[in-house]
């Protein structure tokens, strides 16, 4: 296994894990040509990949390679070790957006329109680039220290007269966050990554996903997704309107990156964002936009609250110019809804009030989501204990931040050997191997107990329900040995003579 202070390709020192998932591991290293810090994807070889692993990773590197843009994290290059490629990468001090929402939960507006306009301007990058990421989540999108928003892991990406790699049982993205005619079964197109963004900006603004978690049961989370149902958002406000056209269930008439960046920049900024930009296409008349595949719908104007249904347009015909079927469809659907509206006397408005019924809560907490707790908190340890403290409940921080981390000081080194698995409603088992600085290996199985505050799961026991030394530690040093001699030899002479004594006084008193 790799480890911290090992040079790989006579260049690149590992200095410490950055993280780690079902594909890789990253470490943070240096440079030591150019003496810059550097982030290295390593691979974990899968069973049976092989060859296919190597050419995803290659491929990875040169599409990556192509970008240079402020969003985008750069691959600086590809490097071989231990049979596997192994990305170099910018080394961006961040964290995901995903983890940020894990954190603090519903973000406002004006801040995920701020991460959105960023996004938004590297998909705009990649797609003159002739690059579809398709793979567009929180996981993926990164928060740098600086406040710059940058676009990750292209792995899955596909680019224009590439190659193309394939991978049995490889979903190509999160089901969660999938447009839907991806999750149907269609090829990805530049405005499957527009629909991606959209939702990761829906779950910042939300706290959580349009299509449910990225739960163990993916298959009922893609099938939701295949519907294109989208709730609509409760707490996004002026960024609603943003989010409803780029998550509309037509590719055609989603917004392009470029004009989905500056609709988020003007809510980033306080203004609201023109409504025949978001309503209407610039060379047709307003048309209701929407993210449902059976309905479509669009926030009312001045009730975020308010919701119109309205039936979707067709989707467009392949070469056919967009605008003259939006004029089309614009005229069917507004004719269609007040006919409706006349004959059958329905008006379709469904009103976001606290006594109507409404989705499950976001304080629903689901067995994915205590699995990933307890998976984010064994990647930061042992070196980030103050990240890690953030997973606990206030019992578990009785005792005080420093006594903690004094604990995890006593371990190099953590394993997970037994991924995080639900075993109850609030109860999670996990099996980790502790490594400790003279070498000695525990290996433990825990039982992690949850409690929710704000709606989001915090660890609030922690029960070993079994512990063994799988190694020995190293002999002691030479020296030890005859240090416990000596002292062992002056104990015995001292409990002679005391003996002696004892006995002395026997005799003098008889």
């Amino acid at each position: 296994m790799s480890g911290a202070g090992e040079l790989w390709a006579d260049r690149y020192r590992l200095q410490e894990r950055l993280g780690s998932g079902a594909m890789g591991v990253v470490w943070l290293a240096t440079d030591e040509l150019l003496q810059r810090p550097v982030a290295v994807k390593q691979l974990i070889a899968q069973p049976g990949a092989g060859d296919e692993a190597r050419e995803r990773a290659m491929r990875e590197g040169r599409i990556a390679g192509r970008l240079h843009h402020p969003n985008v994290v750069a691959v600086h290059d590809v490097i071989e070790h231990d049979g596997m490629p192994v990305l170099v990468m910018e080394h961006v001090p961040s964290r995901s957006l995903a983890a940020a929402i894990a954190e603090q939960g519903p973000m406002s507006p004006e801040t995920v329109a701020e991460i959105g306009a960023q996004a938004a301007h590297a998909l705009a990058a990649a797609h003159k680039a002739g690059i579809v990421h398709r793979d567009v989540k929180p996981g993926n999108v990164l928060l740098g220290e600086d406040g710059a928003v940058k676009l990750t892991d292209f792995g899955i990406s596909h680019a224009a007269g590439d190659i193309t790699v394939t991978q049995t049982g490889l979903l190509n993205g999160t089901p969660a966050f999938l447009a839907p005619e991806i999750a149907q079964g269609h090829s990805p197109v530049p405005a499957s990554d527009v629909f991606s963004l959209g939702a990761t900006l829906y779950a910042a603004v939300e706290g959580r996903a349009p299509f449910g978690e990225t739960a163990e049961n993916s298959l009922a989370v893609l099938h939701e997704a295949a519907s294109g149902a989208v709730p609509p958002p409760r707490l996004a406000g002026p960024l609603a309107p943003v989010l409803a056209q780029m998550m509309h269930s037509d590719p055609a008439q989603r917004v392009e990156p470029e004009h989905a960046r500056e609709l988020l920049e003007s809510v980033a900024a306080g203004r609201t964002a023109p409504v025949a930009a978001l309503v209407g296409a610039p060379d047709g008349p307003t048309q209701p936009v929407g993210a449902g595949t059976r309905t479509a719908a669009v926030p009312a104007a001045g009730a975020h609250g308010t919701w119109i249904e309205a039936a979707p347009a067709a989707p467009a015909q392949p070469g056919e110019p967009r605008g003259s079927r939006r004029r089309g469809r614009t005229a069917a659907a507004i004719a269609a809804v007040v006919a409706a509206a006349l004959v059958a006397g329905v008006v379709l408005v469904i009103q976001l009030l606290p006594n109507q019924p409404q989705r499950p809560a976001a304080s629903a907490i689901t067995p994915a989501q205590l699995e990933r707790v307890v998976s984010d908190y064994y990647a930061l340890l042992p070196r980030h204990p103050d990240n890690s403290w953030d997973e606990l409940s206030p019992r578990m921080r009785a005792g005080g931040f420093e006594q903690y981390r004094g604990n995890w000081a006593g371990i190099s080194e953590v394993d997970v050997i037994s991924p995080p698995r639900a075993t109850g409603p609030r109860t999670v088992h996990i099996g980790v191997e502790l490594q400790l600085p003279g070498g000695a290996k525990i290996r433990e199985f825990h039982q992690f107990g949850f409690t929710a505050a704000g709606g989001n799961p915090l660890i609030d026991s922690d029960t070993v329900l079994h512990s063994e030394t799988i190694a020995p530690p190293p002999p002691p040093p030479a020296r030890a040995p005859q240090h416990k001699e000596h002292g062992d030899d002056e104990h015995d002479k001292k409990d002679e003579e005391k003996g002696k004594g004892e006995k002395g006084k026997k005799g003098e008193e008889n």
